[in-house]
């Protein structure tokens, strides 16, 4: 059984199918030299994960260091296994290296077997009548919901031939992180949905909220399935704070499955004609980014959400549709650069989330009223976080502004919080006037 982003025991089908026939189970978590190009927080969480992983088995997993198309068969070599189980992955550099370990194995007559996926419904598994996939969300989760998911399944029995038989490489290192954010692997992620569980009725209501503990903070463990999305829906059930936690989850899996069918638009523009709006580049382009980077662009909201990125690996959803909007309409600056700075710094860092995301703010994506939408950090911070609170949490410097005035720049500004460093109605013009030259452009 090789694990991936699948790192739990309960509801993984493909441990189940690893364990069916009584035969013995070797664990396996390989090393994989691309790791390296992760952000250090989602390697550290990943760390600690894998950690839980290998006390929930009695330290039985074994760790391989290299790469996958060499270490894995190389295992099974030698320990003599005709089948390597794994949860199948749909994201590009997975489906890659895994077909290219199995054609590796196959050469020692064993085969890869892939079981199940990370997703409620897997990518592919919802598609329109003409057999085409969904580009627009709301038909999309319509289907997805008629489709259904299988019920969650518990731990299966399994006999493990472990470390303690096998000899095995040491685990990955753990970047010395102090990270803010609730302990990771699966029975802390079950912990943690516990908790949250009882107040999910109020979801719709506070998920927007960034000063309040309105989210179920359990994106990490979502990306690397200490707990699955199925075992999530399970307990919900219809109503208002329930559909919305469900749409959510829809969204993910919507994600998922636009990168499957679109692998290039992991970096690049799903909606191509968008590859005209100019952007700006350059060595003020490069300083501008940096300022958003710091956290210092002068907009209070927007910064707080820099700066609660740069302290705890993790931002508030809202507040990361706010900090895009800003970089790609308020600096006109990359979708990109944004989305590979929130790749290196994010624990719940996801290609297929986190590249539509952004692309769902620079309205280059699947959104079906785009790029015309620019938020204003002035209003939406008032709206949704009224008093202050979260500003003020992560802005210090401006702790000693009562009420909702901390979230008007320049006003009351201490020296050491910088002015704005645009004026938003201005920069609002400019980026119209780019979607209307790209609009014209195309006719």
């Amino acid at each position: 059984m090789w694990f991936r982003r699948d790192l739990r025991l309960a509801d993984l089908p493909a441990l189940h199918a690893a364990a069916a026939d009584g035969a013995r189970v070797v664990p396996l978590f390989v090393v994989d030299p691309a790791f390296a190009g992760s952000g250090a927080p989602r390697r550290a969480y990943m760390a600690e994960t894998l950690q839980a992983l290998d006390d929930s088995m009695d330290g039985a997993l074994v760790y391989r260091l290299g790469d996958p198309t060499v270490t894995v068969p190389a295992l099974a070599a030698e320990v003599g296994a005709h089948a390597v189980y794994v949860t199948r992955d749909y994201g590009p550099y997975g489906r890659r290296r895994d077909a290219a370990v199995a054609a590796a194995l196959r050469t020692i007559d064993a085969n890869l077997v892939g079981v199940g996926s990370a997703y409620a419904v897997a990518p592919g598994g919802v598609v329109k009548g003409d057999g085409t996939p969904y580009a627009v969300f709301t038909p999309f989760s319509k289907a997805w919901r008629a489709h259904g998911w299988a019920e969650p399944l518990g731990v299966p029995d399994v006999d493990w031939l472990g470390a303690s038989s096998i000899p095995c490489d040491g685990p990955p290192s753990r970047p010395a992180l102090e990270m803010v954010w609730p302990l990771a692997g699966e029975a802390a992620a079950h912990d943690q949905w516990e908790q949250f569980l009882p107040e999910a009725h109020r979801y719709r209501d506070l998920r927007d909220l960034p000063g309040v503990d309105g989210t179920t903070r359990l994106s990490a463990a979502l990306r690397w399935g200490a707990v699955h999305p199925r075992q999530l829906l399970a307990d919900l059930v219809p109503g208002p704070g329930h559909d919305t936690l469900t749409s959510e989850l829809a969204w993910r899996d919507f994600y998922a499955d636009v990168l499957f069918h679109r692998p290039d638009t992991g970096w690049q523009n799903l909606n191509e004609r968008m590859n005209a709006m100019e952007v700006d580049t350059g060595p003020d382009a490069t300083e501008r980014f940096r300022r958003w980077t710091e956290g210092r662009t002068g907009y209070p909201i927007v910064d707080a959400g820099m700066r609660q990125l740069l302290a705890t690996g993790w931002m508030h959803n809202r507040v990361r549709m706010l900090v895009a909007s800003f970089l790609v309409k308020d600096l006109h600056l990359p979708w990109q650069w944004g989305a590979r700075h929130f790749m290196r710094h994010l624990v719940d860092g996801d290609l297929a989330s986190n590249s539509h995301g952004w692309q769902w703010a620079a309205g280059t994506g699947t959104d079906a009223a785009p790029y015309f939408r620019v938020f204003n950090p002035i209003t939406q911070a008032h709206r949704f976080d009224p008093d202050g609170d979260y500003v003020r949490r992560w802005l210090p410097e401006l702790s000693g502004i009562g009420g909702g005035a901390v979230h008007e720049p320049g006003l009351l500004r201490p020296a050491d919080y910088p002015a704005p460093m645009v004026d938003h109605a201005a920069e609002r013009d400019e980026a119209l006037h780019r979607y209307r030259q790209v609009t014209a452009g195309s006719r």
